[in-house]
């Protein structure tokens, strides 16, 4: 194993919908088993009524200010309006005012349409928007907020309260997935920890996962889950927030973009599993595999279930009835651990890391840390 492959052994989880692919394929060129499962779509309302209403209704009277959200939203409404014959008209109504883009992808869909931001945030966030519209003042201006698809919680209203006339303009919406097979699955892993980690792109896919885990009764579970043995990453602040809402903190890089979203994943999960010392051997336990002297070597669940309560008491005796408890469905039978010791030893291809200890049970054969 490489640099190239920190996530080699691990199993995450996509929720994307628009970008599961690009995700997937960065996961995937470092190592990662990855697990897609879209936890909403998205549903253009080009052929909307009210997003031709709202876009007549701008023309007639261009608003002051105008918020662009998102990259894919407002390029969606140029698009729809120039499907209708109001391209021109909408482009001329939204140049003659100030316009706000949220991030930098926003910003160059804004400078696709031929027009040009105001002002971007920094951070991304819309919360550093309405600041500073509220610190300008908005008074009496009409403000036309380009909808993420799901409202942005307290967004309009705040805007309203300091007096401006607010259209929203709902170029799609977020709606859950057609199939809720993969979201179910999901869901379940994460509860069962055979996921390692958990990536979120958007916030309305995060809101998804939760509502759905409320729906199975695995709420608690799923949070009490992503607070300790499976990671759970963001793409940025604005996708934590939810989560961080449901008392979860998440991961999160320190730019807002993919490629360092995997990058601080890849520093995350390999950190969570120390390296042991292991009869002259270097081992690491990972989600589906164990790293022998850097080597991967997949391991089937009953095995590793059983490496894994040996690995939380290293160079300890771990009795056949205590190791048994970690054989579901093993019952009462003890030999059932003779045999997924024995399946252990086969797939790490080093039989001398387990050593029996007669008539007490099994123990990782630690290096002596004084020796």
């Amino acid at each position: 194993m490489g640099e190239s492959s920190p996530l080699v052994g691990f199993t995450v989880g996509v929720t994307a919908e628009r970008r599961a692919r690009e995700l997937g394929a960065l996961l995937g060129r470092r190592g990662a088993e990855v697990v897609y499962a879209p936890a909403l779509r998205v549903v253009p309302l080009a052929d909307d009524r009210e997003l031709r209403e709202v876009t007549e209704e701008i023309v007639a009277r261009p608003p002051e200010v105008v918020v662009a959200s998102t990259a894919v939203g407002f390029r969606g409404w140029v698009e729809a309006a120039e499907g209708w014959g109001a391209g021109g008209a909408l482009r001329e109504a939204l140049g003659g005012a100030r316009l706000l883009a949220r991030g930098p992808k926003v910003t160059g869909a804004v400078r696709a349409a031929g027009l040009r931001e105001e002002w971007s945030p920094a951070s991304e966030a819309m919360g550093e928007v309405l600041e500073r519209l509220l610190a300008d003042g908005v008074a009496g201006l009409r403000v036309a907020v380009q909808l993420h698809g799901e409202p942005v919680p307290g967004f309009a209203e705040a805007l309203r309260a300091a007096g401006a006339e607010v259209v929203g303009v709902p170029v799609y919406r977020w709606m859950p997935p057609a199939d809720l097979t993969p979201v179910d699955r999901l869901v379940d892993a994460t509860v069962r920890r055979t996921l390692d980690a958990l990536t979120f792109t958007s916030a309305p896919a995060v809101v998804s996962v939760l509502r759905r885990a409320e729906a199975l009764g695995l709420r608690e579970a799923l949070v009490d889950a992503v607070n300790g043995d499976v990671a759970v990453v963001c793409v940025g602040p604005v996708t934590a927030r939810p989560l961080q809402e449901a008392g979860v903190e998440p991961v999160q890089p320190e730019r807002f973009r993919l490629g360092p979203m995997v990058q601080r994943l890849c520093e995350e999960l390999p950190a969570r599993t120390p390296e042991l010392a292991v009869a002259g051997h270097r081992v690491q336990l990972r989600g589906h595999a164990v790293l022998v002297d850097g080597e991967p070597r997949p391991v089937p669940p009953a095995p590793m279930g059983l490496l894994r309560m040996l690995a939380r008491h290293p160079g300890r005796v771990v009795a056949r009835a205590e190791l048994l408890r970690a054989l579901p469905g093993a019952g009462r039978d003890e030999h059932a651990v003779e045999s997924a010791t024995a399946r252990l030893r086969t797939a790490l291809g080093a039989p001398e890391l387990v050593q029996t200890v007669v008539k007490r049970g099994y123990r990782l054969a630690l290096d002596d840390p004084e020796g």
